[in-house]
């Protein structure tokens, strides 16, 4: 969590008063007046004492009367304080949790359409934008590779990478190139290269043209070209994200002015922005949640960010969480991306425990 100093509150009947005012506020977006307090608070107080209590965590800075109403509504450090200290997370149904957990190892063998999943199924089961990033320095590292002819000039390059991803090249060649020399460019690279990653595949088999030019016989520096097409065409993972469901956002109040969707809208498009509020949470050990100007991105004032890293072989390689208003429902959003990460980790380390 963030570690933004709130004030202190008083007394407990303060806390539970505001709890009730957040949870209130949450469920309806609504200005809470005193009366709605006396209903749902559970203690039996005037509406006088419930005025007085509710000025003192109004001097507290953690409620704030809207011009427009009578009632009161939560600040940033309101919500930090509830989150802090009051809240009541409630653990996603079993059910939920298998529902995801099948559908991540649906896409388990294409990592692109998994972590494409998470942000589909975070936006999904919370109603809000759903973000993840995709691993940054994370290594392709190939496992197996062939080559089948199509035609005369035009072969089709099948790489096994990181155990289960398989990715499809085709590759157009300067000269036809028979079955056998196929098979002997897959042997070269399956016998040299097989356990490295693809940057260095690239450069090795580069050196070896360099090395060996002089003393290759044309056959076999075609056979490489070949194998060096199929590397450059390789895809390794990118230092990029992936969003979803932008437009749950305009459903919130609060958000739904065309200046301040057109503001947000822009902001998630643009890369730096987005990876630079993701590292934010690269290397924490949970689940982190900012709040207002807490992600330091004044677009981001009236809304709260919910994220987790993700790891595998116990080295943190991305993060995924949601972003939405500052009246999200905590106590599910921040449970949904905890359980979300820790079943992305274990769909990436298929060895692990389940």
């Amino acid at each position: 969590m963030s570690t933004e100093t709130t004030p202190q509150l008083p007394n407990e009947r303060a806390q539970q008063l505001l709890k009730v005012l957040i949870q209130r506020f949450i469920r309806d977006g609504q200005p809470i007046g005193s009366r709605t307090l006396s209903r749902n608070s559970g203690m039996e107080l005037s509406p006088a004492t419930i005025r007085n209590v509710m000025s003192d965590l109004e001097e507290l800075g953690l409620i704030a009367a809207p011009h427009t109403s009578a009632g009161r509504i939560p600040t940033p450090q309101g919500y930090r304080l509830f989150v802090d200290s009051l809240i009541r997370y409630k653990l996603p149904k079993k059910t939920d949790i298998e529902r995801l957990r099948s559908r991540l190892d649906r896409q388990a063998g294409d990592p692109s359409s998994l972590l494409d999943s998470v942000s589909n199924m975070l936006s999904e089961v919370t109603s809000l934008a759903g973000v993840v990033s995709i691993p940054k320095g994370h290594k392709s590292i190939l496992r197996q590779i062939e080559f089948l002819s199509l035609s005369d000039s035009r072969v089709l390059a099948i790489l096994v990478i990181n155990d289960r991803e398989v990715q499809n090249r085709v590759l157009h060649t300067e000269q036809p190139q028979t079955k056998e020399e196929l098979q002997r460019a897959a042997n070269y690279i399956n016998e040299n290269y097989v356990g490295k990653d693809l940057a260095d595949i690239r450069k090795g088999l580069i050196d070896d043209l360099e090395r060996t030019r002089d003393s290759m016989n044309q056959t076999m520096m075609d056979i490489i070209s070949v194998a060096q097409s199929a590397m450059e065409g390789a895809a390794a993972p990118k230092e990029e994200f992936l969003v979803a469901g932008e437009t749950n956002l305009m459903d919130f109040a609060e958000l739904s002015d065309v200046e301040t969707l057109r503001r947000l809208f822009d902001a998630f498009s643009k890369k730096q922005f987005m990876l630079n509020l993701l590292d934010k949470s690269i290397n924490a050990s949970g689940v982190q949640v900012f709040i207002g100007r807490e992600s330091g991105y004044q677009i981001l004032d009236n809304c709260s960010v919910v994220t987790a890293p993700y790891h595998v072989d116990d080295e943190h390689i991305g993060v995924l969480g949601v972003i939405g208003p500052t009246r999200m429902a905590y106590d599910r959003v921040v449970p949904i991306v905890d359980i979300t990460a820790r079943l992305l980790e274990s769909t990436l380390n298929p060895g692990g425990e389940r």
